[in-house]
């Protein structure tokens, strides 16, 4: 009689230890395909959700690295399960592009208060030079010139990112084709140049966005200043609020967020729950796009700067664990 109570107890306990188990790992046996930009300054906050589903079991496999509108196609296809790089705002024509609600969901809200914009250094600006239509004199322009062809040359937006379709619809809108050369290639060379610039005393004019190391450079309010535009334009017809501080920038103020599939997210109610409540601070991503700009971008470095974060936000960081596996069970 002993024997069996025992043996019974037993199994009961290994049941038991199974079940706890699986409540602790929800993922397990389950592998997830992130895809992202191929931008390092993204990785660390890709890396923290990765960590997060690592945590409940998942499998994930290596992200695929591709640029924006292509990272949505990849997704509508079926080729990847999630992205944490979805601009609310500015990647809404990718995402509907790429089948919108129909097989996508855009889920929490996973950076807030994301900004972008036109900046001049505030020298030119104290002058007089406050707004993007200013630009149409030609004076004005000229005042801008790196190359000697007597038009602003504006540091933009790399070919096939959303700021890119802004860009150009707005230097259309506001008259500027005339006046203002819009500079693209590899973000970083051509912000390089505008640094490099600025730092011999020239006059300059750069596209950038928050959460960014270049604002840590370019200070906003210090060394340089935002433009406002005429009135707030978006490609489309689109509608957005873009006033900031009371300032139109001509952006949408807008938010970074997680789209996954509507498949894996069905399947998948812990992760599902994680890309919901997944929050970051916009402060905690610049300052750590700062370390990049020091010297620390190595996968080493970022993997040390994820350990580092999800130290100091533990009790957060647990209760989104917390919460994935009870929406779990």
């Amino acid at each position: 009689m002993f024997k069996t109570t025992t043996l019974a107890a037993l199994m009961a306990g290994t049941m038991m230890t199974g079940a706890a188990l699986a409540s602790d790992k929800p993922g397990e046996g389950v592998t997830v395909r992130p895809v992202i930009q191929p931008s390092v300054e993204e990785f660390f906050q890709a890396r923290i959700v990765i960590r997060a589903l690592e945590d409940l079991g998942y499998d994930v496999a290596e992200p695929e690295e591709v640029l924006a509108q292509t990272m949505h196609l990849a997704l509508g296809t079926g080729d990847a399960d999630f992205t944490t790089a979805s601009w609310d705002k500015l990647h809404n024509n990718f995402f509907e592009e790429s089948g919108g609600d129909a097989v996508l969901e855009k889920t929490g809200h996973l950076i807030e208060g994301a900004l972008q914009g036109y900046l001049i250094n505030k020298s030119a600006y104290d002058a007089g030079v406050q707004n993007l239509s200013d630009l149409q004199d030609p004076a004005k322009a000229a005042l801008f010139d790196a190359d000697g062809d007597g038009k602003a040359d504006l540091a933009g937006c790399v070919p096939g990112w959303g700021c890119e379709r802004v860009i150009e619809h707005q230097l259309t809108e506001f008259g500027l084709r005339d006046t203002v050369n819009h500079n693209q290639g590899e973000y970083n060379a051509v912000i390089a140049d505008t640094i490099a610039r600025d730092a011999s005393g020239e006059n300059i004019l750069y596209y950038t966005w928050t959460p960014y190391w270049v604002s840590g450079v370019l200070v906003p309010g210090e060394n340089v200043e935002f433009l406002a535009v005429p009135y707030s334009s978006l490609p489309d017809g689109a509608t957005a609020e873009t006033t900031f501080n009371g300032k139109d920038l001509g952006f949408a103020v807008d938010s970074i967020r997680i789209i996954a599939t509507d498949d894996f997210l069905g399947a998948n109610p812990a992760a599902a729950k994680l890309f919901e409540v997944a929050s970051i601070n916009i402060n905690d991503i610049s300052a750590q796009n700062k370390l990049i700009t020091e010297g620390e971008d190595r996968s080493e470095d970022i993997d040390r700067h994820v350990a580092t974060w999800i130290d100091a936000n533990r009790a957060e960081y647990d209760s989104w664990l917390a919460a994935a596996r009870e929406a779990a069970q």
